[in-house]
């Protein structure tokens, strides 16, 4: 296939990672640079990080990382996060995941953030994400990195971001508690306010959002809300004429959550967005930052296959009851992530999802992931809410 990575591509590609794993652990385990956290628990190890990791596969030896050790409790301080090469700069943020599996997991970020979306930036097509536009944030607010991050794109790009305010774990909650008709009326809440900052003409031509407020969107826009809006400002418009999200003026929209089923996006692309947005989904996390997609669309059924973004970061799919053993391609298996930044080092932790092995693309010369979702082992106790 044209669009299959060749050996020496992967091979290249290989030795990227293991070059990134070589200097990642010695700045994290280097008593001068290194992280507070890390250089406490090499005391208990029985090997050398500075000398026996010499690449990827050398990551075992630290075993699985607990999300516990990036929760609150008793005795501890985030600032154990912050490699002493970076004490005393600032500013110094912390973003937290978003809370539906227990005590949110938190993570000090300092420039990450900028430079995970700047990245991901040049994979957006200047035609549908033109620079210098303006952005729509329809998607989690607070303490979420993910808020920040697609602010800084807008600028990044050249552009100003709008928000709205969107607390996901009250959607959560109200979900859990069966109050379906609450979380709907907060659902409206949130849309309503995407709608007022479109009717008020800022010229947006881009959007990030989820797949289930993407919907929503559609449905009110297709309802005459957005043209009802419009008329309360003092905006006449001819009836019929903002009945579609392309008619808002969006071009671009980059998107992301667990409920991208190819069953979705075909609907999203064809009837929703009528094939006149372009639309690029994502998967990603606080901990991760952004994996892209390949080009979705018929030809391949809507499949959706995610690439982490390596060096950075990297991504297997492993054998729920062997974390040490990839499944084969098109195989289901359970996410294990890396995360490899001087900021931030996270060897080998088991992600909440699961999905498909996927052969290595020739733009992202790795291994890839598609039908994300959530771990079938977990997904009894995970409510998903926004995303």
């Amino acid at each position: 296939m044209a669009d299959t990575a060749t050996r020496d591509q992967i091979h290249d590609a290989a030795e990227k990672l293991d070059a990134q794993v070589r200097e990642i652990v010695r700045w994290h385990f280097d008593p001068e640079t290194g992280t507070p956290f890390w250089l406490d628990r090499a005391k208990s190890f029985n090997f050398n990080p500075m000398k026996d990791v010499q690449g990827f596969a050398d990551l075992k030896l630290f075993g699985e990382f607990e999300d516990d050790w990036l929760r609150a409790a008793p005795g501890t301080d985030i600032s154990r996060w912050v490699p002493r090469a970076y004490q005393g700069k600032k500013p110094v943020y912390v973003f937290e995941t978003g809370g539906t599996t227990g005590i949110p997991k938190s993570r000090v970020v300092i420039e990450d953030h900028w430079i995970d979306y700047e990245l991901m930036s040049e994979t957006l097509p200047d035609e549908h994400f033109p620079r210098g536009s303006h952005w729509l944030m329809l998607g989690p607010s607070g303490p979420r990195r993910l808020r920040l991050a697609i602010e800084h794109l807008a600028q990044h790009r050249g552009g100003i971001c709008f928000c709205v305010d969107l607390d996901p774990r009250w959607v959560v909650k109200l979900i859990k508690e069966r109050k379906i008709d609450e979380a709907n009326r907060y659902k409206e809440h949130c849309i309503d306010q995407a709608l007022t900052v479109l009717a008020a003409g800022h010229n947006i031509k881009c959007m990030f959002t989820t797949p289930k407020l993407l919907a929503a969107l559609d449905e009110a826009i297709r309802a005459g809300k957005l043209e009802e809006i419009r008329r309360k400002i003092g905006y006449p418009v001819p009836a019929g004429s903002l009945r579609s999200i392309p008619d808002t003026g969006i071009t671009g929209i980059f998107s992301g959550g667990t409920e991208f089923t190819p069953e979705f996006t075909r609907e999203a692309m064809e009837e929703m967005l009528e094939n006149r947005v372009y639309m690029t989904p994502t998967y990603g996390n606080t901990l991760m930052g952004l994996a892209c997609s390949k080009p979705v669309g018929p030809d391949d059924g809507y499949k959706i296959t995610y690439y982490a973004p390596q060096p950075r970061a990297a991504i297997e799919v492993v054998n729920p009851k062997n974390y040490g053993e990839l499944v084969e391609y098109g195989q289901t298996g359970r996410v294990m992530l890396t995360t490899l930044t001087k900021e931030f080092f996270v060897p080998r932790f088991p992600e909440r999802d699961e999905g498909e092995r996927e052969l290595p693309y020739s733009k992202y010369p790795w291994d890839g992931v598609s039908g994300v979702r959530p771990f079938s082992e977990l997904a009894a106790t995970t409510t998903v809410g926004v995303y």
